[in-house]
């Protein structure tokens, strides 16, 4: 039997691949985890073979719980999956140890060909990640002389986010100045942290001030 646990902040979501995984005879969900941290302390415990991840957690992002995974749990194979279709994500948790990324919108057939590749020891991708590989190879490969690399856009929320950390506001202050919730805050950190590719904090607000972010042209 294979095991398979879902770490997603989505809860109805992590349902519905229970569901659609529920009638395979060889496949068993041993459990649904809402956060990053929830999702090692359960690998301490249980033999997990796959490891469906969102890349986008609350308080611990799944690149970083990849990372931990792929160090701390070498029997564990993580198929990333999410709803982002960016180069940054696709890259950066393959460079942590992912053996695969599928969309949200991945359907039944194509969910269950991605866990049978993975756990054969192979890569999988859905399509559209496929294409944005590479065109990101592409792009490697014409790029001309550049003193900074391409950074992507980020969304206005997150442009507000961005700044209001630059000007040191603590979470709570985040949450209440854009009247939004503490996770909330929190989600919009771990994608900038992804999509800039930055470890912390301090990290994001040297890249902002170096690439100017806090621009209209950055906005999507």
């Amino acid at each position: 039997m294979i095991n398979i646990l879902i770490a997603d902040d989505h809860a109805m979501f992590a349902d519905g691949i229970a569901s659609i995984l529920k009638n395979e005879k060889s496949l068993t969900v041993v459990g649904c985890c809402l956060d990053g941290p929830s999702a090692l302390d359960f690998l301490k415990s249980n033999k997990v073979d796959i490891l469906l991840l969102d890349v986008n957690l609350p308080g611990m992002s799944g690149i970083d719980v990849c990372k931990e995974v792929t160090k701390n749990h070498k029997n564990t194979k993580v198929l990333a999956i999410s709803m982002f279709n960016e180069e940054s994500f696709v890259t950066e948790i393959l460079n942590n140890g992912a053996m695969g990324y599928i969309l949200k919108n991945t359907g039944r057939d194509e969910l269950l060909k991605a866990i049978n590749t993975v756990l054969s020891g192979k890569s999988y991708f859905s399509d559209d990640v496929t294409q944005t590989i590479m065109k990101g190879l592409m792009k490697q490969r014409t790029a001309s002389k550049k003193s900074k690399p391409e950074l992507p856009k980020i969304s206005r929320r997150e442009k507000e986010v961005l700044g209001l950390i630059m000007k040191e506001h603590t979470t709570q202050e985040i949450a209440d100045a854009l009247f939004i919730s503490l996770k909330t805050v929190e989600s919009h950190r771990s994608n900038l942290l992804a999509k800039l590719n930055a470890r912390n904090t301090a990290g994001l607000v040297r890249i902002a001030m170096e690439n100017n972010l806090i621009s209209d042209k950055n906005e999507e």
